[in-house]
């Protein structure tokens, strides 16, 4: 072979070794992308699911769907995987030595809410330890859906109703000896206390308390929370609290008040005391509950209660209600609480009214500037300290009862009418005297800020579980949507005659602060929404009905009188189409005569 032909042959060997090199490598390629393609999750799956999570960010869904479990399994397989190759990083749940001297041996304790991998071994000391087993509430369950801003009351469309929460099946346990669970806690995160799954598990303790906590002789059962945050305040009484340590709370339950909580609706997105029969127009039934509110036995530990602090300026209207309260038949005791700013004349004439009166020290709203009209709000506090009641219905002093209000007693606090968004109003509510919980209150009043700087915003943080009564029980003179329809229906309802309203609550200026021609609200342009011939006059004719020495203290101050002409001559020269500053006044109390030093 000569030279020449070699060369040939190593070019030719070159050039096939190239070729395959070439073949190999553009075949990896195919195998990489083949098995990438092979291996992806179905599109389908994926879609199905997105259109299920769709539909439940809509609120259409509060339950696990079929769609949604196989979702969860995918997202959820592969930290599952990885958890068998690493140890279990559970917490290690020590029994607070405080309760070892408490519970002995051969117990059946109940877990609620506590990891899977948290270690419990220590417990095993004192007895059989049975994890309380419940499906936790979707993330797409809002708590405006337990607590809507507005409810079909009066049955016009629908008979309200409420989603359900997931329980356990109470069924399938024996009675317990003491709960143990773990309370989500979010705080300081803003809404950590409106969180549903932290109400849940609230609720999962409380019905397992009352369907199956063994009882002592007081019919008290124990439960131990852990946590950072507090329990609520509405579900596990303050009084109840025996111990608390670090992040345990060891509550010794009154189970008879527990099981009245939570007989009630889950929240406000259904009446407590249906205003009718289900289904149709008569009125409900409440002939049992009245004979049970008739216990003299209660009445002594049952009272209405108003606040009057920091000037006189709401004297008439006490006056006004105690009146009111006592022409609706109540038996019950008026308490009202008072600081050193109401004269002793005027104090003569609020206890003439039928007021208990009790001197109190104002409360200083600490977020408050310096001389505006929530300075001292918070000493509607106070209440909490009149501990010789065990109930105390309050009413603001603007408000005038129109029927007995004696049947709701039988609530538990925090028991009040709706008002806007998830809030109830505080103008009339239903609350349970407790030092302990007046202790709560003072030391909150620093890190609470009041969605409307003044107790009532405080207040629907400290109870954001609340019970939604008839807004017939406490009815607003307001007229938002300013349509000729709301006008109507709300005048018809503000003089209807026998009463169709519990109580009128006068909004915006006062019915003793006009005159008693016309409602002031309809001459001041951003009070208008207020404005109510129909419920100034029915005021009126309360006022007309009380003891002439009691009307007397009715009459206007001379600045007042002065204001009410400006507002007058202000609506007439900017052409107020309602023409009411054209109505001549014939109220006596205009004339000098009969005007407040």
């Amino acid at each position: 072979m000569d030279v020449s032909t070699l060369h040939k042959l190593v070019k030719t060997a070159t050039s096939k070794a190239l070729v395959v090199r070439f073949n190999l490598f553009c075949l990896s390629i195919f195998l990489i992308v083949y098995a990438t393609l092979l291996l992806r999750p179905s599109s389908s799956i994926y879609f199905e699911n997105a259109a299920s999570l769709v539909r439940c960010s809509l609120r259409e869904c509060h339950h696990k769907g079929e769609n949604s479990l196989k979702m969860k399994a995918i997202l959820e397989e592969l930290p599952k995987a990885k958890s068998l190759s690493t140890k279990k990083n559970g917490t290690k749940i020590e029994v607070p030595i405080f309760l070892q001297e408490k519970i002995g041996k051969g117990m059946k304790i109940g877990i609620v809410n506590m990891n899977e991998d948290d270690d419990l071994s220590e417990w095993s000391i004192h007895g059989e330890t049975i994890t309380i087993n419940f499906d936790k509430v979707s993330q797409f369950f809002n708590w405006t859906d337990l607590f809507p801003e507005w409810i079909d009351e009066e049955e016009e469309s629908d008979v309200p109703t409420c989603p359900e929460i997931p329980m356990p099946e109470f069924e399938a346990y024996n009675k317990m000896d003491l709960l143990v669970a773990k309370l989500p806690c979010k705080y300081p995160l803003e809404g950590w206390g409106r969180e549903v799954l932290r109400l849940q598990v609230h609720l999962i303790v409380a019905n397992m308390i009352v369907k199956k906590g063994k009882k002592d002789w007081k019919m008290k059962s124990r439960v131990l929370f852990w946590s950072k945050c507090r329990p609520m305040l509405e579900i596990f009484r303050c009084d109840d609290l025996v111990i608390h340590e670090d992040d345990w709370w060891f509550y010794e339950v009154d189970v008879k008040k527990l099981e009245q909580k939570v007989g009630l609706p889950i929240g406000s997105c259904t009446l407590a005391l249906p205003l009718w029969e289900q289904g149709i127009d008569k009125v409900y039934d409440i002939s049992k509950m009245e004979q049970t509110v008739k216990s003299k036995t209660r009445a002594k530990h049952e009272a209405y209660a108003t606040v009057l602090h920091s000037s006189e300026s709401y004297v008439c209207g006490a006056i006004t209600l105690a009146q009111s309260l006592l022409k609706s038949g109540t038996k019950r005791d008026l308490i009202l609480l008072i600081d050193d700013s109401i004269s002793a004349r005027k104090r003569h004439a609020l206890a003439a009214a039928g007021w208990k009166i009790r001197t109190i020290t104002r409360i200083r709203n600490p977020r408050a500037e310096n001389g505006t009209y929530n300075e001292y709000n918070y000493s509607k506090f106070r209440l909490w300290q009149l501990t010789d009641y065990e109930k105390i219905i309050f009413i603001d002093s603007d408000i005038v009862v129109l029927r007995n209000l004696d049947i709701f007693f039988n609530f538990p606090q925090m028991t009040a009418t709706g008002n806007d968004q998830s809030i109830f109003n505080s103008g009339i509510m239903v609350i349970e005297p407790s030092n302990c919980t007046f202790s709560v209150l003072m030391s909150r009043r620093f890190d609470i800020v009041s969605y409307n700087g003044g107790d009532q915003g405080f207040l629907n943080e400290i109870f954001v579980w609340w019970h939604r009564l008839p807004r017939r029980v406490n009815y607003l003179k307001n007229f938002w949507s300013n349509t000729t329809v709301e006008a109507s229906v709300k005048n018809g309802l503000f003089g209807s005659d026998p009463p169709k309203l519990y109580a009128i609550h006068y909004l915006g200026l006062k019915p003793w602060n006009c005159y008693r021609d016309y409602d002031c609200n309809w001459d001041v342009e951003n009070q208008r929404v207020y404005a109510s011939d129909v419920a100034h006059e029915r005021w009126w004719k309360f006022h007309d009905g009380m003891d002439r020495k009691l009307q007397g203290f009715c009459r206007l101050t001379r600045q007042r009188r002065t204001e009410l002409n400006w507002e007058r001559r202000r609506s007439r020269k900017i052409g107020s189409v309602d023409y009411h500053w054209k109505i001549n006044v014939t109220d006596p109390r205009k004339s000098g005569s009969l005007l407040m030093d």
